[in-house]
């Protein structure tokens, strides 16, 4: 992982995640094309974040 939130994934792809937030929820997404699910916890979005980042969840 990259100090600027950026991660090599599994196939070379490079994920630059961040949270965002839509009303009262936040998710996670990803410069790939990738979004987490809509949260009421930004810590679970930031998880969701972390998650993808490990293991190159598709988009």
């Amino acid at each position: 992982m990259h100090q600027d939130g950026r991660h090599d994934g599994h196939q070379g792809v490079s994920h630059d995640t961040e949270t965002a937030e839509s009303g009262a929820f936040a998710f996670a997404r990803c410069a790939c094309g990738w979004r987490g699910p809509a949260r009421r916890s930004r810590d679970r979005a930031r998880t969701d974040a972390r998650t993808h980042e490990t293991t190159d969840t598709a988009p």
